[in-house]
């Protein structure tokens, strides 16, 4: 059994409209996702040109491995952190890696917001041992959409948070 759309005209015009709701709705949820995050009010914003790269929360591109043969639970697999326990999907900032989460140099405050072309806004929670100067790694769901992402510079506006 297949789906497709009744053959009457009236009943192919109310499937048609049952899918522009949910593409509809689908959008709207898209958008939602990092509707939470919006830039502070009476902070003036600054655009910078900086490289962005995509992350997600695998052991490549956040530098865990597991223990034990891979057996064990997750641990830092290079850096002053080598050997130690990892809270996989767990940021810097103690809050869970999600759409919206940007991970920046250590000079940037947690909680400083970012619009970025093609990706939305963004708040800086998280850190990278790789990351210094004018560089974001911006947070994906999947490894293969942090590759399709992959590394672009672009002009962002930023919102810095308090120190």
């Amino acid at each position: 059994m297949s789906w497709r759309a009744p053959k009457s005209s009236k009943a192919s015009r109310a499937w048609q409209g049952v899918t522009l709701c949910l593409a509809v709705a689908a959008l709207g949820l898209a958008a939602c996702v990092t509707r939470s995050i919006a830039p502070p009010k009476g902070v003036t914003p600054r655009q910078v040109k900086i490289e962005t790269t995509g992350y997600c929360n695998c052991g490549q591109c956040c530098g865990w491995e597991y223990s034990m043969f891979g057996f064990g639970p997750p641990v830092y697999s290079s850096g002053a952190s080598k050997g130690q326990r990892k809270t996989v999907g767990i940021t810097a900032s103690g809050k869970p890696a999600k759409r919206g989460t940007l991970a920046a140099d250590p000079s940037v405050p947690f909680g400083t917001v970012v619009k970025i072309p093609g990706y939305g806004f963004g708040r800086v929670d998280d850190r990278g041992g790789a990351i210094k100067g004018n560089k974001l790694d911006l947070w994906f769901p999947s490894h293969q959409a942090a590759k399709e992402w992959g590394r672009k510079t672009l002009t962002v506006t930023i919102w810095p948070a308090s120190p």
